[in-house]
């Protein structure tokens, strides 16, 4: 899988980079402690070195993603993984890589922003665009539902993602409607029912179909 995508991972390995090539460039305008965490009131919480800022979270970030890949070439059933939500695989750590290098920045050259609502429009924007992807997937130990029942029955793997998808994407759309109140209870009552529900889901589509054997 490496090989056959490995032009993706080099662009994509190259854009999770591009904060750092920014604050080289920027490196004499900031200061020598950056901010590098945010409480749930968008405020800063926690700053780090300047160094660590630069170099040290797009390189962070670049760990990740290639664990990520390689976790994901290494699994079993690793090519049932559609090409959509493999992009998904490649692409998840370069835009928070992008998202995060812009928010740093930014406070650090004082620019207004609203972290909170950025930060909870972009995971609405994430839940709509995998409950168009889950629909696709097909059985796989690394995207996906994986639970015992799913893993062991292709027909519940394909219905819980069918019935995720379509919950994840009402989810999102309502994640977005709902952003603009900037609460994070809100936001966490959601992220459990569209984590919980799915799986509920399968557990009763296991029992039903087990009962009728």
């Amino acid at each position: 899988m490496i090989k056959r995508n490995k032009w993706i991972l080099f662009v994509t390995s190259l854009v999770i980079l591009i904060p750092l090539a920014v604050g080289l460039i920027l490196w004499n305008q900031l200061p020598e402690q950056m901010p590098t965490h945010w409480g749930a009131d968008g405020q800063v919480d926690g700053y780090s070195s300047k160094l660590f800022g630069v170099l040290g979270l797009p390189l962070f970030m670049l760990v990740i993603h290639w664990l990520c890949v390689v976790m994901t070439a290494a699994a079993p059933k690793h090519n049932n993984v559609s090409g959509k939500a493999l992009h998904l695989v490649f692409w998840v750590c370069p835009a928070t890589s992008l998202i995060v290098g812009f928010i740093t920045y930014g406070q650090v050259l004082g620019l207004q922003m609203n972290v909170t609502l950025i930060m909870l429009l972009l995971m609405g924007v994430l839940f709509f665009a995998m409950g168009n992807y889950l629909p696709k997937c097909k059985q796989n130990y690394t995207v996906g539902i994986k639970l015992p029942w799913t893993l062991n029955d292709e027909a519940n793997w394909d219905s819980t993602h069918r019935f995720a998808g379509k919950l994840w994407v009402v989810g999102g759309i309502v994640m977005l409607a709902t952003a603009f109140l900037q609460n994070i209870w809100v936001f966490l009552g959601i992220v459990m029912v569209l984590s919980i529900v799915p799986m509920i889901y399968s557990y009763l589509y296991y029992r039903k179909h087990t009962s009728e054997e």
